[in-house]
């Protein structure tokens, strides 16, 4: 056993060789020579100082990752990877850093998805302004859900997909349709057309889907694009909606809200994202927890791209849960 003393004088020692090492960026020779040990004596006092936690090691680059959350994601959720960011005070901030690791994600993703369905929204258009030029070659992006905006104000659908093709010496297909229709007789008859429906085949056929969630507030994209109104919205709330995945609104338990209206919501549904191998999320954000759960919980991403706080707010949610560990990697492995 080693004496009380000698093990708080060893302590000392490797405090103070850690103060060489990282502050005054002395070789591990130069301390040996200042604390009149070997070499190999000071690379174990270092060891220890790291294993005791005398040294933390914190790297602060915006684009860094979060790697031990990334592996508890994965593992609790039965995800295929995680890439969990840095999550700075200004939510501004936030989303552009979650939407450049979405960018580097896909970036280095292989394979290389030749046919990538994408969503819309503003997180997605932020992915595709930060993809730089030549991401990729000859990825052809089609459209998974409907876009066409409602409102005076120009949508984002159309340049989402194009720019993030263009960028990778591809081409898009766009769905040329209102995300929601009025009348379900409407919505049948345009699934119906020729052209609508090649374009929704196409879209099954993908081999990579990436897509973000909205919120069941005003601040939707469906509010502002013409879709929806606030009154709509509140009922939706009142029918247990916490926001909305690929354009369907759904509950807590990742149910559809609305059944009337998610048939009148054109677009792939969420059994498409559930029986994907690579369904890529990118979300991030406080307002966002309730939503990011009910996908990441009930199978319907494989890939999740979000924030720190976002990652540990899924994981303490769950912590006292234990039935979902099972249910959900059993439900991703169905599906893979």
């Amino acid at each position: 056993m080693v004496p009380a003393e000698s093990a708080a004088a060893n302590e000392l020692l490797a405090v103070r060789a850690a103060e060489l090492y990282y502050e005054e960026n002395k070789t591990q020779d130069e301390i040996g020579a200042i604390l009149r040990v070997t070499r190999w004596k000071v690379g174990r006092l270092l060891a220890q100082a790291r294993e005791r936690g005398i040294i933390r090691i914190e790297i602060v680059h915006p684009r860094a990752r979060r790697l031990a959350l990334e592996r508890d994601l994965s593992a609790r959720f039965g995800l295929k990877d995680a890439v969990v960011v840095p999550a700075p005070a200004d939510d501004v901030e936030l989303q552009a850093r979650v939407s450049e690791a979405a960018a580097d994600y896909l970036v280095s993703h292989r394979p290389v998805p030749r046919l990538l369905g994408v969503s819309w929204g503003r997180t997605l258009h932020q992915v595709a302004e930060a993809l730089p030029s030549g991401w990729s070659t000859a990825v052809n992006v089609v459209q998974i859900n409907g876009g066409v905006s409602l409102s005076k104000r120009p949508g984002t659908a159309a340049a989402t997909a194009v720019m993030i093709a263009q960028k990778a010496g591809g081409q898009a297909t766009l769905l040329p349709s209102p995300a929601i229709l009025e009348r379900l007789e409407t919505k049948k008859a345009i699934e119906g057309d020729r052209t609508v429906g090649g374009v929704l085949g196409m879209a099954r056929g993908a081999s990579a889907y990436l897509y973000s969630a909205g919120v069941a507030d005003t601040s939707s994209v469906h509010v502002d694009s013409g879709y929806l109104t606030a009154p709509d919205i509140a009922r939706l709330v009142e029918r247990g909606a916490v926001g909305d995945v690929i354009g369907r609104y759904i509950t807590a338990d990742g149910t559809i809200a609305d059944p009337e209206l998610d048939a009148r919501t054109l677009g792939l549904g969420l059994e498409e994202l559930r029986n994907s191998t690579t369904s890529i999320l990118v979300i991030g954000g406080e307002p966002k927890h309730a939503v990011a759960r009910a996908i990441v919980t009930h199978g319907l991403c494989s890939v999740l791209v979000t924030d720190e706080h976002t990652a540990r707010a899924l994981l303490d949610d769950t912590d006292s849960d234990h039935d979902l560990e099972p249910a959900t990697t059993a439900s991703r492995e169905d599906a893979s």
